[in-house]
Parts: C-alpha cells; sequence; structure tokens
C-alpha cells in the first residue's frame, strides 16, 4: 500500500492477499484472479447457495476497527461486513454501491453523491452522509486513526491535510453533508482515480453514537461493530478466525449469493495444503516448491498483484551516492531467472517500476506506452562499476538490507550470488525482523535495501508520488525535475499528456538516476475447488469479494 503506512504492515499485506486470492481455473481473468462465472454472480447469475465457503488466512484477525485496520485480512473482513460509495466489479472499475451515482464538477474538484434510498447499519438505523463525514474526519484526526491511512484522504481532500496536521480544523475540511442523502467533497487537484479511492476501507462510512458507545472495545469483536456491508459476522476469533453471514439488512441482499463465509487461521502453508487436500479448505495459495507438481491439476490457477519488489538505494550512504554504482547493481541480475526458477509463482521479472497492465492514459497500459527502462546487461554492468570505482576511488563495501520473510531470503541470496558472478564483488545480508528493518530505514541507516509497494488504485501515481520531496520512502532522493513533473501530473486533466508527465518520471527515477532498481512483479499460484466460483480478487485496494461468490 501507499505512503505513511510502515513498509512492515504493506509486505504483510502483500502476503496475506495471496491467501484470500479468488478462486476459477486455468482460464481465470489474469488481471484479477476471478473465475469465468464471477461476472455473472454478481449480476445475479447464480442462484443462493446454502453451502457455506470455507478459506484460511495465514494470521490472525486483528483490530476490526477500520481507524485501527491496517493489514489485508481486516480489510478483506470489513470490505465484506461494510462498503463505501462505490465498491470494484470483477473488471477492477469502480461501481455505484452505499451511493447511487455522483455528479461531478466541471473542473473535476467536486463530487456530489447521492445516497440510495433504504440503506440502513445493521442495527435498525440508516446510512447517512453524516456517517462518512464523521468517519473520513476520524481517518484525518491522529488521535483517533492508528492505522497510518490518513493520507488517503488527506493527500486529496481540500483542508485535510492541514487538520491531520494540526494546523486547521474539522470545519475547515471540504467534506459537506448536505443533508441525509448528500454528500460534498472537493479535491485539491483533479483526481480521475478518486471513485475508486472511494471503495477503500478509509473511505467507509461509521457511525458516531455506535461507535462512541462502543469506546475502545469497538471494533474487537463481534458485537462491537455494525455492519452495512453484504455480510455481517457472527463469529470473530482473533487466533481462530471468523465466520462471516449474509446481512438480511443490505440494499443488494439478493445478490448475495452465500448464506456463510467461514475464515480459518492456518499459519503454515503445509498445514493449509494439507486441509485443501482434506476437502477443509475451498481453496490454497501454493509455496513455489509445489508448484510443479501441481500445474497439471485442473484446480490449478495463477493470478497477479499490482506489486513491485525492488532494490531501493540509499543514494546518501557510502558507495551508493555514485550513480554509476547504481546503476551497475541495477543491471547485473537478470530478474527472468529469479521469477521463473526460484520463485516460480506467477511472478515476472520486472521491467520497470509500474507492474503491468496497469492503467496508462486510457488507451493503452503504462507499459505499453513505456517498454522497458531495465534489462539485465552484464559487460554494460562491469563496464559501469569500473567506472564508478575510479570515480569514488576504491571499490565500495555493500550490505543488503532485508527483512526476515522466506521469500525475500530467497531474492537477496539470488541477488547475492548475481552481483558475485557478474560483477566480482561480495555483499553482505544483513537480516532483520520487518520492524527493524523498516526503523533503520525510516532513519536512513542503511546502503540498500530488498522492499516492495503494492497499490491502492489503479494508476501509476500510487508508486510515482513515494520518490517526492514530502515522503519518507525515497532513500534520501531530492530531484527538483522529478518533483515537478508530479505535481504537474497532478494537476494535468489531458489523459495522454499526463501518461507522458509520469513515463517520463519512472524513466529518471530507475534509468537515469537508478534510485531504484525493479526485481519482480507480483503473481500467485493457487489451487481452488471446481465447485466455488463467483470470488473476485483484485489486485489492487481491497483483496477479495465474497458478495457474489457461491459454492455448488
Amino acid at each position: 500500500m501507499k505512503k505513511k503506512g510502515s513498509l512492515s504492515l504493506l509486505a504483510l499485506m502483500l502476503v496475506f492477499s495471496v491467501v484470500l486470492a479468488a478462486c476459477g481455473n486455468n482460464n481465470d481473468n489474469a488481471a484479477n484472479g476471478s473465475s469465468p462465472s464471477a461476472s455473472a454472480g454478481a449480476s445475479g447469475g447464480a442462484a443462493p447457495s446454502g453451502k457455506p465457503i470455507n478459506l484460511y488466512v495465514e494470521n490472525e484477525i486483528k483490530n476490526l476497527s477500520q481507524w485501527a485496520a491496517s493489514d489485508d485480512i481486516s480489510f478483506t473482513v470489513l470490505n465484506n461486513v461494510s462498503e463505501g460509495l462505490y465498491r470494484l466489479d470483477a473488471d477492477n472499475n469502480p461501481q455505484p454501491a452505499l451511493a447511487q451515482d455522483v455528479a461531478i464538477s466541471d473542473d473535476k474538484l467536486t463530487y456530489t453523491f447521492k445516497l440510495r434510498d433504504g440503506i440502513q447499519w445493521s442495527n435498525g438505523t440508516p446510512v447517512t452522509a453524516a456517517d462518512f463525514k464523521y468517519a473520513w474526519l476520524g481517518e484525518m484526526n491522529p488521535t483517533t486513526s492508528t492505522n497510518g491511512y490518513s493520507f488517503i484522504l488527506t493527500d486529496y481532500i481540500v483542508g485535510g491535510a492541514e487538520y491531520a496536521a494540526g494546523t486547521g480544523t474539522a470545519d475547515q475540511v471540504a467534506i459537506e453533508a448536505k443533508d441525509d442523502k448528500t454528500l460534498v467533497v472537493k479535491l485539491k487537484q483533479p483526481t480521475p482515480y478518486f471513485l475508486r479511492l472511494t471503495s477503500l476501507v478509509p473511505y467507509f462510512p461509521l457511525n458516531e453514537a455506535f461507535v462512541t458507545s462502543q469506546g475502545d472495545q469497538y471494533g474487537l469483536a463481534a458485537d462491537k461493530l455494525i455492519y452495512a456491508g453484504p455480510y455481517v459476522l457472527k463469529s470473530f476469533d482473533i487466533a481462530a478466525g471468523a465466520v462471516l453471514e449474509k446481512n438480511p439488512t443490505y440494499w443488494d441482499n439478493a445478490n448475495v449469493k452465500t448464506d456463510t463465509i467461514n475464515l480459518k487461521v492456518i499459519k503454515e502453508q503445509s498445514t493449509a495444503l494439507n486441509a485443501y487436500n482434506a476437502g477443509q479448505i475451498d481453496r490454497v495459495t501454493l509455496s513455489s516448491s509445489d508448484v510443479d507438481a501441481n500445474k497439471s491439476n485442473p484446480e490449478f490457477g495463477t493470478g497477479i498483484k499490482f506489486r513491485t519488489t525492488y532494490l531501493q538505494f540509499n543514494t546518501k550512504a557510502d558507495g551508493l551516492s555514485n550513480v554509476n554504482i547504481r546503476k551497475a547493481l541495477s543491471l547485473a541480475f537478470d530478474s527472468n531467472i529469479l521469477a521463473s526458477t526460484i520463485l516460480n509463482n506467477g511472478s515476472a521479472g520486472a521491467t520497470g517500476l509500474i507492474p503491468d497492465l496497469m492503467s496508462g492514459d486510457g488507451a493503452k497500459t503504462f507499459r505499453e506506452l513505456q517498454g522497458n527502462v531495465i534489462q539485465a546487461n552484464v559487460e554494460q554492468a562491469k563496464e559501469l562499476w569500473a567506472q564508478g570505482v575510479k570515480e569514488l576511488g576504491s571499490a565500495p563495501k555493500l550490505t543488503l538490507l532485508i527483512a526476515d520473510t522466506s521469500e525475500v531470503k530467497d531474492v537477496a541470496t539470488f541477488l547475492q550470488s548475481e552481483f558475485k558472478n557478474n560483477l566480482g564483488i561480495d555483499v553482505a545480508i544483513d537480516t532483520k525482523t520487518s520492524k527493524a528493518r523498516n526503523e533503520l530505514m525510516d532513519n536512513n541507516n542503511y546502503q540498500m535495501a530488498v522492499t516492495a509497494w503494492g497499490a491502492d488504485y489503479d494508476d501509476a501515481m500510487t508508486y510515482m508520488d513515494l520518490w517526492t520531496n514530502h515522503t519518507p520512502y525515497r532513500g534520501n532522493y531530492d530531484n527538483s525535475q522529478y518533483d515537478t513533473l508530479i505535481a504537474n501530473a497532478k494537476k494535468e486533466t489531458d489523459d495522454a499528456k499526463r501518461a507522458d508527465m509520469l513515463l517520463q518520471a519512472e524513466k529518471l527515477l530507475v534509468e537515469t538516476d537508478a534510485v531504484v532498481a525493479p526485481i519482480y512483479f507480483g503473481g500467485y499460484s493457487y489451487l481452488q475447488k471446481s465447485s466455488v466460483t463467483g470470488l473476485i480478487y483484485h489486485p489492487y485496494g481491497n483483496p477479495v469479494e465474497f458478495k457474489s461468490a457461491v459454492a455448488q
């Protein structure tokens, strides 16, 4: 996910999202992982089923207060027991949810949402525009929100950043509940993906009276929540899992296809695979070692994530302040070998920072417009390394900082070997807990690190904004040309011109200044029972939709 959330949290979210990644077979929609019948299910094509769907998550289900929730497991639950003004469909397009429609001003700065008639919380209280205003202001307020996601509102809504920083007031935030059914929002700049943002958990409504009545217990148990989505929580145990049941008061109840969704906590992948083979769960994510043995299984499938794993260089660290050293390292490894032989899970070697299939100018994807901005070239890497060493006066001693997850360890070992074989250098690996790794990166106490970023929405800005001068994740990168490109792209309303600015920015970041070295685009492999259809997995944002899923 995006800035101001901890990088360890992001890594966890990306791991958890594949566990619940959606169903189908080898004919899946590659972009969203949904089964062939997902679209039909969403439009009422399948009859409701009394048979439960059994899924699993790899870690405990934590606090379900949306002001505290910050991992994909919590987001998955919240996305299915509540919803926002819009919800993404099977093709990842925003469709009206609690909003009936929206009017957008000619300058694309003012959004006037009209709420549906008859929408209500599970306790019978109407959902109103004031519920959205209360929730959004609470997300911006650092005294009430602890999840690190205030940026997803404050970056866009007039007055939000000032309110969050304590230099402005709630009254100055441009969110107006004109009446119970009308919500007016004013943005800082045209944001073509704003409707997609309103599908995210931080944009969901909250009922002030109920939240206040629960105090610090809100979100910690099934009866400490009320619901406005397709499902309600029947039970919720941090260690064991959760049971979701169809919400009888949901406005689109007729199109909720399954009465019960069971989420079990299973931490070990081997245990999960055994449970799948025993018929106890309906899908399982495969580790790389299990992929080849299961490729011929008709229940095997793959999907993609809008996630890029990359080397982040600290541009002011010893040795890595030299651009030729950074360029040499960027070109010295073949990420296609890593993806196909070591990861072996549907991931692909990165050809840039922006992942495959992410939108570009409305007609072509970003990668179709840009092509490759990084590709292994050992001979050029050797020349650049020699030039960098000459400029520095001696070869730098390098250490690679990583988190202690199995996949990242495999990536680091691969990079270490490539650097040795292709550049003749010994790179040390410094393995830390995710928390410790993040602290070192936050304090710029590292040379280079393996990290990853998952998209919040389908637009390159979700990545490119990270290296501007107001974010802590940029590896001490400071380039006014880059900042200007991003600032102008945020204001540009012409799709082609805006895309061109972002294309220039990616080249500057990856090719010219070599601030990051993209490694691979995320993917996953899984087994899914053929009897289960209609689950929808999104490559970004809220991970999984249960609404149209059905078990035959």
